[in-house]
């Protein structure tokens, strides 16, 4: 994972990728592109296509395979089960590709020749497909924009934070499983976030545990050592989502392409999910609220 500097001057700065604790940096690139990003004229035009979308939230981990996209499929799922959340399509831009009426996915993977292909993409590059991502697919009317993130810190979470800076993003939800090794690079990932000026909505830990569905005998597979997430944000002071605790049955419906909310509807999993999305849903309300206040002051 790549680290950001102890006194990183930030994407915003003046002194970003241009600063001495930038050198090294590897970001520093990008940073110094743009001081870099304000002057890039998709920055407007992605505010202008970002109008019709109400809230932006990213999906972060410090490390891979904690099931950060796994949860963001979730929490796309379970916002659009709310009523409200239309989705109207328009003759201009890219067009997501809808897996329910009001669930729409633009990837990577749509692009590719075979499922098999490998993306080995430089930065450029893949900073390029972010921007169109963002510019260029005809989101229509939205309550909720979900991105998810490669693991870290690198080229493609700046982009992302950049090329949205003058839209507004909402904030990030950081996902960490229990075990300390996933916890060190959580702190990082927090720590970028406060040096970008991205708000942290909260973490959730998932496979937080598992029950036997059997005997309800409750095992820790990745035990907290430290603690786990609970302690981490109380040290950080930041808030505790909610801990979904593992159950096969996600992984199951994962492969099939079904909901595991419709399939799995009183799983222990499914009830932390929904408490979590429901936090998640009053944060993106009051965050829109006090913009709302803000620009009528």
């Amino acid at each position: 994972m790549e680290e950001v500097p102890e006194d990183c001057p930030g994407t915003g700065s003046a002194q970003a990728g241009r600063g001495a604790s930038c050198q090294g940096c590897p970001n520093q690139r990008l940073c110094a592109s743009g001081a870099g990003a304000a002057r890039d004229p998709a920055i407007e035009e992605i505010k202008e296509k970002m109008k019709t979308v109400k809230h932006k939230i990213l999906v972060l981990s410090g490390k891979g395979g904690v099931g950060k996209s796994t949860f963001s499929a979730h929490l796309a799922h379970g916002l659009a089960e709310d009523e409200n959340t239309q989705v109207h399509q328009s003759g201009s831009g890219w067009s997501p590709v809808y897996v329910e009426d009001n669930l729409g996915v633009m990837s990577v993977g749509f692009l590719l020749g075979s499922p098999d292909d490998a993306v080995i993409w430089r930065g450029p590059k893949k900073n390029g497909l972010i921007k169109q991502f963002l510019r260029d697919v005809d989101w229509g009317e939205v309550e909720y924009l979900i991105v998810d993130t490669p693991p870290g810190t690198s080229d493609e979470h700046l982009s992302v934070v950049q090329y949205l800076s003058a839209a507004r993003i909402d904030g990030a939800v950081i996902v960490t499983t229990p075990q300390e090794v996933s916890l060190q690079d959580v702190r990082k990932e927090i720590n970028f976030c406060h040096k970008v000026k991205l708000p942290v909505i909260g973490v959730v830990e998932n496979m937080s545990g598992f029950v036997c569905p059997k005997c309800k005998k409750e095992s820790q597979i990745f035990p907290p050592t430290t603690g786990g997430a609970e302690a981490m944000c109380q040290d950080l002071k930041i808030p505790l989502l909610g801990k979904v605790p593992l159950d096969p049955q996600i992984g199951k419906n994962c492969d099939k392409g079904q909901s595991f909310f419709i399939e799995a509807p009183d799983s222990p999993a499914t009830l932390a999910y929904r408490s979590i999305i429901q936090r998640i849903q009053e944060f993106c309300n009051l965050h829109h609220s006090k913009e709302e206040s803000l620009i009528g002051s």
